[in-house]
């Protein structure tokens, strides 16, 4: 079939072209008239739907010439009656001239109107059972924003509703008899919907899959749990095609079938709204006022919708021009304000939410002594005043606009001009013609789209990610992303590091953190405890239950069953192993004659389960291979019973156990434990399933080495049409360079570094080229790593270098958004094979490995740390440290009971026996004077002492340093000018010895203080160090007395003594005597009871989430020795620090707590400190 419609138009360039065409599909060609002197270059075209009412235009190129002809394949199908051109350029020494051929095809029309009361009924003969899915399409055009379109009922009460609610579409579906939520599904699609235009909708039902289509848009699945079902309306509109299963619906009730019974109409003349479109400040439109001069009052209709809070509605002279009305919207209420001169202003409001995208109705209406101002009709809410003056408009009634000319003047009106869309005006109750306003038979306009309402619903669907939650104004949207964890215009990125790896990169101790595995991705955050140590950065999980449990056989069964729930998700868990790169789990069983894998039958007496999902059955133990149905002693061939693989097969009456890690991420984490051999007499047994820990992030150290500007890597084709987020870190020693770049037709991505300072983010997504850049005040190419994170939206751009600030490029205002690609996505290059990158990029790669780390992250070893190179990262070195943890920053102090002691003696450290310098430092708190901090002698009787001591009148506590390099003279006294060094606070002291040159510096909590002790007598040249059994007489006075208070981060030349007593006791250079207990001196409160105290994790800061409980407890007594190379007698040093929780009396100093119901079992119940965090594990940050 071919239509064609020829028509001329020389006609001003604000009127349109417009030809009336029977219905049918169709492309259209374009051909200019040779005898007319003008082409057009360019057109929107209109389709109308109905009468007059206009869908939104599309714009098509016109002709170049007068000869050729352009012809436009429509990319999706459509129905029409009218075609209106919008000409937007024409030879512009011509005339517009045209000849417009459509080609298409008939369309078959079925149609029946509902008036808000009527209805139809179909009683179909029931179908096979043996059908398992159901089909419904249907178009629909609706005249009110809500109401039933289709309620089906079939077998076993199931149930389908199609509803129409503030212009959403919205299918019901109910399985069976109950009104269980698990049995209500809901889905919600589109918006807008009772725009007067005619929408498709489909909907498939087949077994458990349910889809939904309406017009363009399809939705898979359906929600859960939709609670109790909505009030109902009945549909107000038209139905067109309505086919169920292949039966035309409306064809049966057409032909009076007797299965379908109802009182409708098989047409559709339902009444067209004309509306009109308020684009901007510039859009108004004015109508002449009452002409009646005997009029006490008006009255002013109409409907109006908008996602503004924000508008002027209308405003007027009073007659007379003795004053102003303004009606306007205002935080999505309605308010009226009325300006007389010498009068306060008369003000009035009413309604809320009016911003709502739907049309609501508001009536001014004025007559002798009231005023009253309604929204939608109710009275009950309805606003009300009574003037002195009469309201009577003086003359133009002006809709709209931004710059008016009110009472003689030109004035800005003080609200914002209304965006939005106006119907049904009505004039002192007389409706408003718009048709005649377009044809400017009456009033004015200017800037208005009349016929059309041109709004448009930003948020559905909504461009919001990761539950953030869509508002909207009448040109843009907006993301509210608060509690969503993530951030940016559309929430995309997420505002957490996606390991624990990535937070030690920035700076970060050990603590509980949010982690985002996948970062912009579906997986949501979860909460992890971080352990960072000075070799590896765990990633530890916890479940409900990682302390040794006591099985405890239930009467009459024969298994024992435990359950594990672990804190995070299902997806969380598989997103943290999968990206881990070893994970493992503590599997531990301790047993007296109950075995694990050997039976009578030969299958095995007990499993557990594990992996992902539900989990799949494990017969093999800790330290064994999977699948192997061995325990770790098989592997290791130690088992109590070399006939059996497992020590507890044994099946002896001592206690034994079988323990180990699972190490096989497949089979991680356990789910549950069945144990079988319980119920036998005299069994006993208890097991430990520890958390789940991972460390080794693959994303981070995947790097690659790209050493010619020709090398490239490539990877399938890059997909992010309406979001998309790019991070990696990089490193050269090149001034340019591409990083990536991924081409499409027309549409491209790519950012590079396009000088020395400068990294360049470009792109096109159809709207012509985009970039956005970020330019450092600093050398990017200093062979050190760089951070670049950049995200594209359809809202902006952004781009972000280290921590320099966010650069960001708007989007064009309703240009393109979908970024269309389709090459190859090439990493270090271009697919033209020039200006590639030289250097090395964070990203998946060939070449594992860029080395050089310390250069970049060196500075986060603390306290003479050494940062260590490694191939894939870096580690501190903290032997040469007194402090320990993954970056040397944890101290290691300790508070003694009295009689402990602590011996330290290492030969080995020194190539010679003399030293002609020495460097001491230490932190200390206490209350007490005088007292002995640190004593070292030799087998020649010299000697170093640190000693707090009381001088002068005043009896000041100041720190003294003793040297006595000489046995046949007198120690040296050298006397700081700080005082009340006994005050409980921590106090940090530093001496350094060269020759005869000696410094000691004091820092306090507010101060620090140097003196130069110089020169030296000549003696004091050398310090030998052996074995002495003599003590000053003095020194072992002030020794006796013991050391009340707290010693910490001790260190002597390289040696950290008191490092090694605490965390190497076992060591042959470490003696012990009594009780040692590490602990805390950082804290300097003198409050005796505990305070406990929860850090929160502020958005984007990336501190630790801790539970501590911080002892802030008095210093009572107790006693250290710490001696380098001194006979075992001497005590240098002597400390106690008394722990007390909040609320008791009893010390929880070094003491494990047995759980109530705890196994009275021969071995420890105590978790491992490998595990992570426990109640008795604290980890403190000062």
């Amino acid at each position: 079939m071919k239509e064609c419609v020829h028509f001329f138009s020389n006609k001003p360039d604000n009127e349109n072209p417009e030809g009336e065409i029977p219905q049918f599909f169709f492309v259209v060609s374009q051909k200019m008239n040779r005898l007319l002197p003008g082409w057009m270059e360019g057109q929107k075209l209109p389709c109308v739907f109905d009468v007059i009412f206009f869908s939104p235009p599309q714009a098509f190129l016109g002709n170049s010439n007068a000869d050729s002809v352009v012809q436009h394949k429509l990319q999706h199908p459509v129905i029409a009656r009218y075609v209106r051109l919008i000409p937007l350029d024409w030879n512009p020494n011509g005339r517009i001239g045209l000849r417009l051929e459509t080609y298409g095809c008939p369309y078959n029309s079925d149609v029946v109107s509902f008036s808000g009361l009527s209805s139809l009924l179909y009683r179909l003969t029931p179908r096979p059972t043996q059908t398992s899915g159901e089909s419904i399409s249907l178009k629909f055009k609706a005249l009110k924003n809500s109401g039933i379109l289709l309620h089906a009922e079939g077998q076993n009460q199931h149930r389908l509703t199609l509803e129409l609610e503030d212009g959403k579409l919205l299918l019901l579906l109910r399985k069976g008899r109950t009104l269980s939520p698990d049995n209500q599904h809901l889905v919600s699609l589109s918006s807008l919907l009772d725009d007067q235009h005619w929408h498709h909708v489909a909907v498939e039902h087949h077994n458990n899959h349910l889809n939904l289509t309406v017009d363009k848009s399809t939705v898979v699945g359906a929600e859960q749990g939709i609670g109790s079902q909505r009030a109902k309306r009945n549909f107000h509109g038209c139905l067109e095609n309505l086919v169920y299963n292949g039966l035309n619906l409306v064809d049966l009730a057409e032909q009076k079938d007797q299965r379908v019974s109802g009182n409708v109409t098989f047409s559709c003349d339902e009444p067209v709204f004309v509306a009109m479109t308020f684009a901007g400040p510039q859009s108004f439109l004015w109508l002449p006022g009452g002409t009646d001069p005997s009029s006490v009052g008006l009255s002013v209709g109409l409907q109006f919708r908008t996602w503004n809070k924000a508008g002027l509605l209308l405003t007027f002279d009073l007659l007379k021009q003795s004053g102003a009305v303004w009606w306007y919207l205002s935080k999505a209420r309605l308010h009226l304000q009325i300006h007389k001169p010498g009068r306060a202003p008369l003000e009035l409001s009413t309604g809320s939410g009016l911003n709502d995208g739907q049309w609501h109705s508001v009536d001014l209406v004025s007559g002798r002594g009231h005023l009253t101002i309604t929204v939608d009709g109710d009275e009950s809410t309805a606003a009300h005043v009574s003037p002195s003056f009469p309201i009577i408009a003086g003359g133009q009634l002006f809709f709209g606009g931004k710059q008016l000319k009110i009472s003689g003047q030109e004035c800005m009106n003080p609200f914002k001009a209304f965006q939005g869309c106006m119907r049904l005006l009505t004039v002192d109750n007389q409706p408003v013609d718009l048709i005649k306003v377009q044809q400017r038979l009456m009033g004015n306009y200017s800037h208005l789209q009349i016929d059309m309402c041109d709004i448009i619903d930003r948020c559905s669907p909504s461009h919001c990610e990761h539950e953030g939650s869509c508002s909207q104004s009448w040109t843009t949207f907006h993301c509210n992303c608060s509690g969503s964890g993530y951030t940016g215009a559309t929430c995309h990125s997420s505002i957490y590091e996606q390991s624990c790896e990535a937070y030690k990169l920035n700076g970060n101790t050990s603590g509980f953190y949010h982690i985002d595995v996948d970062g912009s991705g579906p997986v949501r955050p979860q909460l992890v405890y971080c352990d960072m140590t000075e070799h590896q950065t765990w990633t530890v999980i916890q479940h409900n239950n990682s302390d040794l449990t006591r099985v405890r056989a239930s009467p009459g069964g024969n298994q024992y069953s435990a359950h594990f729930e672990y804190a995070s998700d299902e997806d969380q868990l598989a997103a943290i192993i999968g990206q881990s790169e070893h994970c493992e789990q503590e599997l531990t069983y301790h047993c007296r004659k109950s075995r694990i894998l050997n039976s009578a039958e030969g299958s095995p007496v007990s499993w557990w389960v594990g992996g992902p999902g539900g989990g799949h059955v494990q017969t093999y133990w800790g330290g064994a291979s999977a699948g192997s149905q061995r325990c770790g002693c098989s592997l290791q061939q130690n088992c109590v019973d070399p006939k059996h693989h497992c020590n507890c097969d044994a099946d002896r009456n001592e206690w034994s156990s079988d323990s180990g890690l699972l190490t096989h991420k497949e089979t991680l984490p356990v789910r549950s434990l069945v144990l079988g051999d319980v119920q036998r007499s005299g069994s006993e047994s208890a097991y430990k399933v520890g958390p789940l820990r991972c460390y080794g992030d693959k994303n981070i150290w995947n790097a690659a080495f790209f050493d010619k500007e020709t090398s490239y890597l490539h990877f399938p084709t890059f997909h992010g049409e309406l979001s998309a987020d790019i991070s990696f870190l990089f490193k050269t020693t090149s001034s340019s360079g591409v990083f990536l770049e991924n081409l499409g037709i027309k549409d491209f991505i790519r950012i590079e570094l396009s000088s020395s300072t400068e990294v360049l983010f470009s792109f096109d997504v159809g709207n012509g080229p985009l970039g956005v850049s970020v330019k450092a005040d600093f050398p990017l190419n200093d062979d050190r790593w760089h951070r670049v994170q950049a995200e594209r939206n359809v809202k902006e751009a952004s781009l972000r270098i280290d921590e320099l600030p966010v650069a960001t490029q708007e989007a064009p205002a309703d240009g393109h958004i979908h970024l269309q690609l389709n090459s190859q996505l090439f990493i270090g290059g271009t697919a033209s094979r020039q200006k590639g990158f030289r250097g090395s990029n964070i990203t998946p790669g060939v070449r594992p490995g860029c080395p050089g780390h310390c250069s970049t992250y060196g500075s986060l070893c603390q306290n003479q740390g050494q940062c260590v190179d490694g191939t894939r990262s870096f580690s501190c070195d903290c032997s040469g440290s007194p402090h320990s943890g993954a970056f040397c920053h944890r101290e290691v102090s300790a508070s003694f009971k009295p009689g402990t002691s602590v011996s330290f003696k290492d030969l080995n450290v020194w190539p010679s026996s003399s030293l002609r310098a020495e460097n001491i430092c230490l932190s200390f708190r206490t209350s007490q004077s005088p007292a002995l901090l640190l004593y070292i002698s030799s087998d020649h009787r010299e000697s170093l002492a640190l000693l707090l001591n009381k001088q002068g009148h005043n009896s000041d506590n100041k720190l003294e340093v003793r040297y006595r390099l000489d046995s046949s003279r007198e120690a040296e006294i050298l006397r700081s000018k700080v005082k009340n060094l006994n005050n409980r606070q921590l106090h940090t002291v530093t001496i350094n010895r060269l020759a005869d040159a000696v410094s000691v510096q004091v820092t306090t909590k507010n101060t620090e203080t140097l003196q130069n002790f110089n020169p030296f007598y000549e003696a004091f040249l050398s310090l030998f160090f052996a074995d002495s059994d003599d003590l000053d007489p003095e020194l072992s006075r002030l020794a006796s007395l013991g050391f009340t208070g707290c010693l910490s981060s001790v260190l002597f030349n390289s040696i950290s003594p008191l490092k090694a007593a605490l965390l190497h006791p076992n060591s042959s250079s470490v003696s012990i005597t009594g009780s040692l207990v590490q602990y805390s001196c950082g804290s300097t409160s003198t409050n005796q009871n505990a305070a406990e105290t929860t850090h929160h994790l502020s958005v984007g800061t990336g501190q630790p989430l801790v539970n501590a409980i911080r002892s802030d407890s008095a210093l009572i007594g107790g006693g250290i020795a710490v001696v380098i190379f001194v006979t075992l007698s001497a005590l240098a040093v002597m400390a106690r620090f008394l722990y007390r929780r909040k609320g008791s009396s009893q010390s929880q100093e070094g003491k494990t707590v047995k759980p109530e119901d705890g196994p009275e079992l021969p071995f420890s119940s105590q978790t491992s400190s490998q595990n992570g965090p426990t109640e008795n594990q604290k980890e403190y940050f000062i």
